[in-house]
């Protein structure tokens, strides 16, 4: 564990230390927010109820590459279980002209089984950490071929969402480094409703063992190495209230491996 954290704080100490070197804009500080009626991440329902997001994150560079930031989730109210969904997440960004790569320490507090893992969100330790490190990649091709292509790997922890594989004696052994993969492209640019496409796929660089009760992978159905975990259209449309205006999507996305699907509606307000 120790060098996960060290590895992080390197990289934190290098990228202040290469915004040190670059004058920095007027405006580096930004604060954004945002409601959806339900909260979806890779095919999952992280909660069926609506949700409140902010953002705060900071540029650590006069070119606005490096990024640092912090993003939140909280549900209006509890959802069926009687669980109630909060989240906090901590990233750190790097992104130019269409790439873009970025560490995320990822905490979300809903329904975290005390057996598995621990609710103390200073809790690093590899056998019993709720927090998830999670390696985000995306390239945005340019305009005359506009598909987007994502690949995230889940790093460490998550003992709660099952990533963590015990030996049996009920030692840490592994992680499964759940695999999520995304492509995207929009079928109507340019309109007063603009209309995009997506599909993404989940697998595990180190799947679990069915035999021992182990999910494969965090984002399917727990059985197949490899599965088809989102698909979607996603219609996107600026909503002018005023001199304001809010960008509107409304979502149809189904999880083919779950075999479940949604609708959601989300806006960003500022």
């Amino acid at each position: 564990m120790k060098k996960y954290i060290a590895a992080f704080g390197i990289s934190l100490l290098s990228v202040f230390a290469f915004a040190q070197e670059e004058p920095q804009p007027t405006e580096n500080l930004h604060l954004t927010a945002g409601l959806e009626t339900a909260h979806l991440w890779r095919g999952l329902v992280i909660s069926d109820k609506p949700t409140v997001t902010a953002q705060l994150y900071y540029d650590l560079d006069k070119n606005k590459h490096f990024q640092i930031g912090i993003w939140g989730g909280m549900a209006i109210s509890n959802d069926s279980d009687d669980t109630h969904y909060k989240e906090i997440n901590y990233y750190i960004q790097y992104k130019t002209e269409g790439l873009s790569i970025a560490l995320w320490d990822l905490f979300n507090s809903r329904n975290i089984n005390e057996i598995v893992s621990s609710k103390d969100i200073f809790n690093y330790g590899h056998t019993k950490t709720a927090h998830i490190i999670d390696l985000r990649t995306s390239y945005q091709f340019n305009d005359h071929f506009p598909l987007r292509l994502e690949a995230d790997v889940l790093l460490y922890g998550g003992a709660n969402a099952g990533e963590v594989k015990l030996n049996d004696k009920g030692e840490y052994d592994a992680n499964k480094y759940s695999t999520y993969v995304e492509a995207s492209y929009p079928l109507i640019r340019g309109k007063k409703t603009n209309l995009k496409a997506l599909v993404g796929a989940g697998f595990a660089l180190n799947p679990g063992d069915n035999n021992k009760g182990e999910t494969t992978f965090l984002y399917g159905n727990g059985e197949n190495k490899f599965d088809l975990v989102n698909v979607g259209l996603v219609a996107i449309r600026n909503l002018k209230i005023f001199d304001a205006n809010f960008p509107v999507n409304a979502g149809v996305l189904w999880n083919p491996s779950q075999k479940y699907a949604r609708v959601q509606l989300s806006t960003t307000l500022f």
